[in-house]
């Protein structure tokens, strides 16, 4: 398994960071490509891979990756559209005991997947983008490894078992001290350079994020009654598994961009 895993990231994360770099369309085609896998792995448990549901939350996912792009009101937009689309869809396949739970499913991967995953474009698209994003997703990546080998190593006290039994106190502060000093090691180097108080806070909750993100998706599949998204990515369970993180701390970013910084 962590042989798989190290391949996975040896081969992963060279892509990852070339995609960054490069931004513009490419990165948005991207993102917009991987939230569409993304919401296929959440909505297949209920309503298959090849589901009309199914297909409707990937194709709206997708588009806000796309919209997010050509501007960030697009997103509130398509949004509304969704909750139309997906009201549309549950009537036509209407079904008087499960509707109103199948279009909130729905709307779950639409906001969950669609709307959170549109902060990877926004913030991309954003003034120093490209060294916000690899502070995110290498800061978030930082707290995520750290916490799996601190709790393989130190494990001992459960951190949230009715949620995800494996996680552990020791991992957490593992994975936050780790994440912390990498948001600020990263902000130093990638030349962002922001003041004190604002990467403090900004180091603080990052890692907080990351953690919270990660027992969101594990609440989500132990409801599903699943252990992984999808076994597409070797050793990693699906791209939902591995955006689970990334998805709260992106939204913290873009939303510490605007409020704190701008």
């Amino acid at each position: 398994m962590l042989a798989r895993r190290i391949l996975a990231a040896a081969v992963g994360v060279p892509v990852i960071f070339a995609l960054i770099l490069v931004g513009g369309d490419w990165y948005a085609a991207a993102v917009a490509a991987a939230l569409a896998v993304a919401a296929l792995e959440f909505q297949h448990p209920r309503f298959g891979w090849l589901g009309p549901l199914s297909l409707l939350a990937a194709a709206i996912a997708a588009a806000m990756a796309i919209g997010a792009h050509a501007g960030a009101h697009w997103v509130l937009w398509l949004t509304a559209g969704a909750v139309l689309a997906s009201l549309v869809a549950v009537v036509a396949r209407f079904d008087a005991d499960t509707a109103l739970f199948d279009w909130l499913w729905t709307m779950g991967a639409v906001v969950y997947v669609g709307v959170l995953g549109s902060m990877l474009v926004l913030v991309r698209d954003a003034h120093d983008g490209r060294d916000w994003v690899y502070m995110t997703v290498f800061g978030t990546f930082a707290v995520d490894t750290a916490a799996y080998f601190t709790g393989r190593a130190l494990g001992r006290h459960r951190l949230a078992p009715r949620i995800s039994p494996k996680k552990t106190v020791e991992g957490f502060a593992g994975g936050y001290a780790a994440g912390f000093a990498a948001v600020v090691l990263l902000d130093y180097v990638l030349g962002l350079r922001l003041p004190g108080g604002q990467i403090v806070v900004l180091a603080l909750l990052l890692p907080a994020a990351a953690t919270l993100g990660d027992l969101a998706e594990s609440a989500i599949k132990r409801s599903m009654r699943i252990k992984d998204a999808s076994g597409l990515i070797p050793g990693h369970g699906g791209v939902l598994d591995r955006m689970d993180s990334i998805l709260f701390t992106f939204a913290l970013v873009y939303l510490f961009q605007q409020w704190v910084i701008s």
